[in-house]
């Protein structure tokens, strides 16, 4: 099976050591410094249990790959729009482009079934790129539970003690190359599931961010110095509550958000988002928090915790010049 990481930043690198340490066939596609550093000296990933080197071919230009089995998408949700032709062209007619992505993803809708089955959300694909050329039949869905850096070119540093993959095709059929997929990852340390309802896996993780991200760009701190204070703590239950809701509404079991609380309180890991906006790149402001509140709306579901913070966590994107609003 061929396998193209498309983004090799602290996700999708860390994807790529791992596979390659398996011994898969894999390439990346890489940018900058970064690019040069896998380049001439490999893929280097510091874990928790050792370093891994590997050394994927590594390109900025994917049309001179061969056609993949399978695209692994790890960039932010605003670059992707820009770069669906590139993944579409790399894939076989029968391959696959798995999206591990924050929020609700671009395809959400293909396949769900009831009368919003079908559904197009403009502001994650404004002019239908990924639709059209990726098309939605072929995507599946991961959710990452794995935090990372990246602290030089050519090297990931893989935080967690323990690192969650779980995947999902729209419909919630299987499909044995995301099982091949598993078997390469889960003997070196990343889990690896492949789940039927994968929407429940992105509302457990989404309630969450919901929460900690939009909590992490109003204080820029990580969640167990915000919600260890009675007043944050309140509304983040709250908060919580309401995604919930929104979820439900989707007819997705987003588990307990009480136990999520509880763990996310004591993260000492700064929210992504929160990284992007201290460090001046694009932020997943729509995926993350304007398509859960466009869908709460649609749904006449009532969030006056959500709509509050996450207001304000946008209008501090917006002052920071590192998001524009791409409507509906």
């Amino acid at each position: 099976m061929k396998i193209c990481v498309y983004g090799a930043g602290a996700v999708g690198g860390h994807i790529a050591g791992r596979l390659g340490a398996a011994g898969a066939e894999v390439a990346v596609v890489a940018r900058g410094r970064h690019l040069g550093a896998i380049q001439q000296h490999g893929l280097r990933v510091e874990t928790r249990d050792g370093e891994l080197v590997t050394h994927p071919t590594a390109t900025d230009r994917p049309g001179d790959l061969e056609p993949q089995d399978l695209v692994i998408a790890a960039v932010k949700a605003p670059a992707l729009p820009a770069i669906a032709e590139h993944i579409g062209a790399l894939l076989k007619k029968d391959g696959l482009a798995l999206f591990v992505l924050n929020g609700i993803p671009w395809w959400y809708f293909h396949a769900h079934g009831g009368p919003l089955d079908g559904t197009r959300l403009p502001r994650l694909d404004p002019e239908g790129a990924l639709w059209d050329h990726v098309r939605p039949e072929r995507a599946v869905g991961a959710v990452a539970y794995t935090a990372g850096s990246m602290p030089a070119p050519g090297v990931i540093r893989a935080e967690n003690p323990r690192n969650r993959l779980l995947l999902g095709r729209p419909d919630g059929g299987g499909d044995a190359r995301l099982d091949e997929l598993a078997a390469l990852l889960n003997p070196g340390g990343l889990e690896v599931a492949v789940t039927p309802k994968i929407r429940d896996a992105i509302w457990a993780k989404l309630t969450m961010n919901l929460i900690g991200g939009s909590l992490a760009v109003l204080s820029a701190s990580p969640m167990k110095d915000v919600l260890d204070k009675p007043a944050v703590a309140g509304t983040a239950k709250d908060m919580a509550a309401e995604a919930a809701a929104i979820a439900r509404a989707l007819s997705c079991d987003p588990g307990n958000p009480e136990e999520g609380l509880t763990k996310l309180a004591k993260s000492g890991h700064l929210q992504s988002i929160a990284q992007d906006l201290a460090a001046g790149r694009p932020m997943e402001i729509d995926a993350l928090f304007r398509v859960p509140l466009d869908l709460a709306e649609r749904l006449q579901v009532p969030t006056p915790n959500l709509d509050l913070v996450i207001e304000l966590a946008t209008q501090r994107a917006r002052a920071a010049d590192l998001y524009q609003d791409g409507g509906r």
